[in-house]
């Protein structure tokens, strides 16, 4: 698919995409959103890539929720094919790890497209906040359930009920946001982030990934059974052969994904 809304790069095993609609805000709109999901679909098929991080262009908009006037005439039947929440829960569903670089403005759909990430790292001049009680609607791409997940319920309706856009710092704060940067040093934060990640076994990372996400989704019982599934899938491959060896000859592993 060509990119007309984003680009994607591939460097040292890692995927950088940003978002490309400086001139929008990056505003998440639908050409946008069937992008990242073919891009994304791509580059979890892809074996060189082992971790994806997700920025916007500029220093001032990591993404920007909806086109106020299209929203304005939208039906509730298109409101129920929402492709919003199918991008987010699309990103949700990425096997391999993705960071969010949130280099500024993150409001609305962009806010539920950071937190459908598994890990954000922030610029000090980023904001977030999901608005939308105050244009008389709903977060609609996810962002009542994973804002809750995240921050809890006290805090999640607090910043849902009251609009409020927060800075970088009280993001960190309730635990939105997992480290906040420089605006120079953002892009560099996060790959040194992605490096560490790298050099993990790749069938555990998934499946850690996999496990993890299964905390809001089930029991707790469940979890810890698709947990000890887990460990035993992993007992079975190579890596875990690659990395309990490399330990004892103290030596850094090789792993092949196998």
């Amino acid at each position: 698919m060509e990119e007309r809304n984003l680009y994607v790069e591939v460097e040292d095993s890692m995927a950088i995409v940003t978002i490309n609609r400086p001139e929008k805000r990056n505003a998440i709109d639908y050409d946008t959103q069937v992008e990242l999901m073919y891009h994304m679909d791509s580059l979890d098929r892809n074996e060189t890539v082992k971790v994806i991080i997700l920025t916007g262009e500029g220093e001032n908009f990591f993404a920007a929720g909806a086109d106020i006037g299209k929203l304005r005439d939208r039906t509730p039947i298109e409101s129920l094919e929402s492709t919003m929440q199918q991008l987010t829960n699309h990103i949700a569903g990425i096997s391999k790890p993705i960071i969010a670089a949130v280099n500024g403005y993150a409001l609305g759909g962009g806010c539920e497209l950071a937190i459908a990430c598994d890990i954000r790292i922030v610029s000090k001049k980023a904001k977030i906040g999901l608005p939308e009680l105050g244009l008389g609607i709903i977060p609609g791409g996810g962002g009542t359930q994973r804002l809750t997940a995240l921050v809890g319920m006290g805090k999640a309706k607090e910043l849902i009920f009251t609009g409020d856009i927060i800075s970088a710092e009280e993001a960190e704060k309730i635990g939105l946001v997992n480290q906040v940067t420089e605006a120079k040093e953002l892009l560099n934060t996060t790959k040194t982030i992605a490096k560490k990640i790298i050099k993990k076994a790749p069938i555990a990372l998934k499946l850690a990934k996999l496990a993890i996400d299964q905390t809001n989704a089930t029991s707790i019982q469940s979890g810890l059974q698709i947990e000890k599934l887990s460990q035993a899938v992993l007992m079975s491959t190579e890596d875990k052969l690659e990395g309990t060896n490399a330990f004892l000859e103290k030596r850094a592993p090789e792993f092949n994904g196998k």
